[in-house]
């Protein structure tokens, strides 16, 4: 009898571990579920389609519908699974458009149903003119509320990545935008000295920034539509459109339900092939947890990098093979106009939260040697571990190709590497693309100097 495998979503995991179990496992018969209009698209592109910088929507699509479906997957658009029934090994189904229902059985279940965007429990979240973007269908939604021309002032809700992308898109739109965000600096993953940087590239765009205050609640006008937004401690923001930028949640309801194991993250307990301990159950994406690689904990990371890798990972085990998920070290880029941030590994408040003593180094330089035209400041800040100097997270704050450096970071954090091993690494050195000592061996020989300095005062 042929085996079925059936994935819940379409998207970055769910279309990689559909498309892995496919090629490895020609005769498997795989049905996939997808409750949105498109499959296996950037999330991370959103923002800058409704900026305008991206202008095709297909462009964000990596693989269609269509495509799947020439490889051998049944794709189901527009169709919610609603129900997991493990002992019967079947799903429930619903299509959003005709109504129609039924049940799908399956032998193997991949549950790669993502995130949804949290939404603080506060009146008037629930209005018109308020708007999550976290699938393609939100984006498209926001994009034509903007295009019909009658929003002026915005509001986002979070200060994070996302909520300062949305903000910048709007505010290239030359809307007036305010950030609402409870943490001092934005993106508080970030330490305050860099997100100090962050805030100042805020503000020179003109986007006004309300720091370490929150919303309590929305105004709703006659129409129902959001007016404004009260926040803690007395402001009264006037808005056309509320963005939420708050962050994400594991969409985790359906495996709740169906007695699938969460672990301590929130998000799916899955081992490093990610099965669910369930037989044949696997889970990926942002709905699935991780474990970090520094601190041991687990987590949900909800980027498409490791959606990606772990939707291969399940799909390479379903069809036979043998692959597994190592983990995540917590690296993330952005920018904001033409300020790059970026971070690798733990910072200064979630190394002392995971029990680590560390010393910490930061040097200002320039993105080329200094006399080459357009050399551009940055920043780059080093937490390396007490005593043994091994390097255990690395911010990035600067213009013009600055933030990729993390890479070459988050490839020494990923191998264990201490301080004084990197600031013998044999990087490469031309005028137009670095100083003779690059920003990362100088904040290297920093916190070299910083561990030396500490074990002498032992």
């Amino acid at each position: 009898m042929t085996r079925r495998l059936v994935v819940i979503g379409g998207d970055a995991a769910g279309g990689s571990a559909a498309s892995q179990a496919r090629k490895r496992c020609p005769d498997l018969d795989v049905v996939m579920f997808e409750r949105g209009r498109a499959t296996s698209y950037s999330a991370c592109g959103i923002p800058y389609w409704i900026s305008g910088a991206v202008t095709d929507e297909a462009s964000l699509i990596a693989r269609t519908p269509e495509q799947h479906r020439a490889a051998g997957i049944d794709v189901r658009m527009r169709t919610e699974v609603t129900g997991i029934d493990l002992d019967a090994r079947r799903v429930t189904w619903r299509d959003l458009d005709g109504g129609a229902t039924g049940t799908e059985p399956f032998d193997d279940l991949v549950y790669a149903t993502g995130s949804v965007p949290m939404r603080p429990p506060v009146p008037g979240i629930d209005a018109d003119g308020v708007y999550g973007v976290q699938v393609l269908d939100d984006g498209a939604a926001l994009r034509t509320e903007l295009n019909r021309g009658e929003v002026r002032r915005v509001v986002v809700v979070g200060g994070g990545y996302i909520g300062l992308e949305i903000a910048e898109a709007c505010r290239v739109r030359d809307l007036a935008v305010t950030v609402v965000d409870l943490s001092a600096t934005p993106i508080g993953t970030f330490d305050p000295d860099v997100g100090t940087f962050i805030a100042d590239a805020v503000r020179g765009l003109g986007i006004d920034l309300v720091l370490s205050d929150g919303v309590v609640a929305l105004d709703v006008g006659p129409d129902g539509r959001v007016c404004a937004v009260r926040t803690a401690s007395g402001r009264e923001l006037p808005a056309d459109l509320v963005v939420l930028g708050l962050g994400v949640r594991p969409n985790v309801r359906l495996a709740q339900e169906a007695g699938i194991p969460l672990g301590t993250s929130g998000g799916i307990a899955v081992d490093a092939r990610m099965r669910t301990g369930v037989e044949g159950v696997w889970a990926a994406g942002d709905c699935a947890e991780s474990r970090h690689l520094l601190s041991g904990q687990r987590v949900v990371v909800a980027l498409g990098t490791h959606a990606n890798k772990q939707g291969r990972v399940a799909g390479i085990n379903i069809g036979g093979g043998y692959a597994t998920f190592p983990g995540v070290i917590g690296t993330a880029i952005t920018k904001v106009c033409d300020l790059e941030v970026a971070r690798t590994g733990l910072s200064s408040q979630e190394a002392e939260a995971a029990g680590f003593s560390f010393v910490t180094a930061s040097v200002d330089s320039t993105t080329k040697a200094g006399y080459f035209p357009g050399a551009q400041p940055i920043r780059l800040k080093m937490i390396a571990e007490r005593r043994s100097g091994r390097l255990l997270g690395a911010q990035v704050v600067g213009r013009q190709e600055a933030a990729k450096r993390i890479d070459a970071l988050a490839v020494c954090i990923w191998n264990g590497m201490t301080v004084d091993r990197i600031l013998s690494l044999d990087l490469s050195y031309a005028p137009p693309f670095s100083p003779v000592w690059d920003p990362v061996l100088i904040a290297a020989r920093k916190a070299f100097e910083a561990v030396e300095a500490d074990v002498r005062r032992l």
